[in-house]
């Protein structure tokens, strides 16, 4: 695939990151065309900050590195889905996912 048609429609496209051992949803995050290249370079998660303006390597500070074992665009080429396996905690809360807040939205609890 050519890498330039992910950043058709946009210069960011989100990127869901999936733990490869359990399945679960870690996080989501976004990339440009260079964080999706240095990530294939590197074997390790890039993504481009949309507060700083920048690139920033998962892990780079904390030592929570995310290795990636596989990247599939979804079916409209315009999202990721990155299976990674974890070292540490994804979330800068120090939770494992930064979806740790189960079935709360808004304050209110949809589970059933």
């Amino acid at each position: 695939m050519e890498l330039s048609k992910l950043f058709e429609k946009d210069k960011l496209i989100p990127t869901i990151i999936q733990e490869i051992g359990s399945g679960e949803v870690l996080m989501l995050a976004y990339m440009n065309e260079e964080s999706l290249n240095l990530t294939i370079e590197t074997g390790y998660t890039w993504f481009y900050s949309r507060s700083r303006q920048e690139l920033w390597n998962k892990g780079a500070t904390s030592g929570h590195v995310q290795k990636v074992i596989s990247i599939t665009p979804d079916c409209d080429d315009d999202t990721l889905l990155i299976k990674v396996e974890q070292t540490g905690p994804a979330c800068h809360t120090g939770n494992k996912s930064c979806f740790y807040r189960s079935g709360e939205v808004c304050g209110k609890d949809i589970e059933k």
